[in-house]
């Protein structure tokens, strides 16, 4: 590749920016972990809210894993080529309403569940997302798209936990993880309007060719 590391980022970022599908893709994900994040405040969900002891705590941490694998092994044995920009818009939004659930569930079975539904669609989208970026992407860009989307997605988790613990300290645990689930469906409806060619994508075309730009 040509040009100084900050010409090759901004190339990367240009083109993300180019073109609608995978700029609503990687934002759509980015903005639904950076609002929907439970994780920080499990602890004092497990004490205040749930009233567990570390028991359950632990399973409460496990459990958007469990609902991961769950859907991963399900989506490897029954992948899926259909509707692909709806059914992320669907996995985003069932991420947000099952962090309502959770927040503003007081029974622990109840919580696990919602943490895993949550999980599994998180799961999906990250399928989705995954795909499309690889296959939208030209065999030129594909390593500095991937490196922008990391990044990015890396850092809304970070930044997702220092919401959460913001928000948190004004409005209480519940009221942070009812704000964040609400955010998270508000997303889904602005984006599933201002990325129409997103979310009526029928189906991602795999390529054996190098797309040119």
């Amino acid at each position: 590749a040509q040009g100084t590391m900050w010409q090759r980022f901004g190339a990367g970022i240009g083109f993300i920016r180019s073109r609608p599908i995978i700029l609503g893709t990687i934002s759509l994900d980015l903005f639904a972990v950076l609002l929907g994040g439970v994780v920080a405040l499990l602890p004092i969900y497990a004490q205040e809210v749930l009233h567990v002891g570390p028991a359950g705590l632990g399973a409460l941490r496990s459990a958007m894993a469990v609902g991961e694998v769950g859907a991963g092994l399900y989506l490897s044995m029954r992948p899926f080529n259909r509707h692909v920009g709806r059914t992320m818009f669907i996995a985003v939004a069932v991420f947000g309403v099952a962090n309502l659930v959770f927040a503003l569930s007081h029974w622990f079975w109840l919580s696990f569940a919602a943490l895993m539904v949550a999980g599994a669609a998180d799961m999906v989208s990250v399928v989705v997302r995954g795909t499309l970026v690889q296959s939208e992407t030209p065999d030129n860009l594909r390593g500095r798209v991937n490196a922008i989307n990391t990044l990015l997605i890396g850092t809304s988790n970070q930044l997702g936990d220092f919401k959460a613990g913001l928000v948190a300290a004004g409005l209480g645990p519940v009221g942070s993880v009812v704000f964040g689930g609400l955010g998270t469906i508000f997303v889904v409806a602005f984006w599933g309007w201002r990325f129409r060619s997103l979310r009526q994508l029928e189906e991602i075309e795999l390529r054996t060719e190098p797309k040119a730009l």
